[in-house]
């Protein structure tokens, strides 16, 4: 019999990648919406790549609250925790939904005996506090959530990844945690309704993005990411450990110039200007407050190492440009420019 999977979120990018990838590798896959009604959208975004007749099932579960995950995580083996409940521009009080969703996770998956939950979690969860810090970093590091500069987005997942930590380090139980620190996540997509992070090439190939500035991405593609996140979820080396997915380092602009390269007539409309970072400053400071939270990332120089997924777990991922431009060319066959 295949083993059953509970993916959380399967309404999302990720997420809905996560479900595709697992049924075309033969296991069973439950995964959690937050109504009935978002069922359809999911069974409609997978079937475009594995047939899922008789091997998805959904549970209706919310990560704001405790209603519907004991059922959610009857009968299942393995969890991949992929869902959020916020974005990086979500208002309020970030670290408590993000912290007590994945606690509300990982008690229903130890009650339930499950053998090892994978979590995603951020790059931004192990990086100095300054962006500007040269170097090359790798899991060992841990973010400050207590440096008065954080952005709340980046203290959200680091507490949030802390907290699981430390909820399993008081656990005797066989349920196993392993986390995977993303990057820039792109790549195509299932759906034009899911667009997640690449939200910012639709933008670009929309010309609605009138110049790039000076910030620097860690390109994972998505189909890259779900490989790792079932090698982290099979591998016997995997169990207790933190794995970054970064991805190849490329500047917004060398990402624009990929677009307007590749693509021909499509990439007619994508600038590849570079906004000065003190016009950048100024818009985000008197003009447009949602871009206060890139600022920290102008000029970039931390990279990350994923060593030790490619040694681990044998992680191979694409080319950065790749995964652009694939994304790209999704975008414009599912109509999303």
């Amino acid at each position: 019999m295949p083993e059953l999977v509970l993916v959380t979120g399967g309404t999302g990018y990720i997420g809905g990648w996560c479900v595709a990838e697992l049924l075309r590798r033969g296991y069973d896959v439950r995964t959690t919406v937050r109504s009935p009604e978002r069922e359809r959208s999911v069974v409609e975004a997978v079937s475009g790549e594995v047939d899922p007749a008789g091997r998805l099932g959904f549970a209706v579960a919310d990560l704001t609250s405790d209603a519907g995950w004991e059922a959610a995580l009857k009968g299942v083996d393995l969890v991949l925790h992929v869902a959020s409940p916020l974005g990086v521009t979500a208002p309020g009080d970030l670290v408590t939904p993000a912290r007590d969703g994945t606690l509300r996770v990982l008690r229903a998956a130890t009650a339930a005996g499950v053998r090892r939950v994978v979590m995603t979690s951020a790059a931004n969860a192990a990086s100095p506090s300054s962006y500007a810090t040269e170097g090359v970093t790798d899991e060992t590091l841990w973010t400050d959530p207590d440096d008065p500069t954080l952005i709340p987005y980046r203290r959200s997942k680091t507490l949030a990844e802390r907290a699981a930590w430390d909820f399993m380090a008081g656990h005797d139980g066989p349920t196993e945690l392993t986390t995977v620190l993303p990057g820039a996540v792109f790549g195509p997509v299932l759906t034009a309704d899911t667009l997640g992070s690449v939200r910012i090439v639709a933008r670009m190939l929309s010309g609605e993005m009138r110049g790039v500035p000076r910030i620097g991405l860690e390109v994972v593609d998505v189909r890259d990411l779900v490989d790792v996140h079932l090698r982290a979820m099979t591998s016997p080396a995997a169990a207790g450990q933190r794995f970054l997915a970064t991805g190849e380092f490329l500047w917004m602009r060398e990402m624009a110039e990929a677009l307007r390269d590749g693509l021909g007539a499509h990439g007619r409309r994508v600038s590849t200007r570079q906004i000065p970072d003190l016009a950048v400053r100024l818009v985000a400071r008197f003009r447009d407050p949602s871009l206060r939270e890139i600022t920290p990332a102008l000029g970039r120089r931390n990279r990350h190492s994923t060593d030790k997924a490619r040694e681990l777990l044998g992680w191979e991922p694409r080319p950065a440009r790749e995964a652009v431009l694939d994304c790209a060319e999704s975008l414009i066959a599912h109509g999303a420019v």
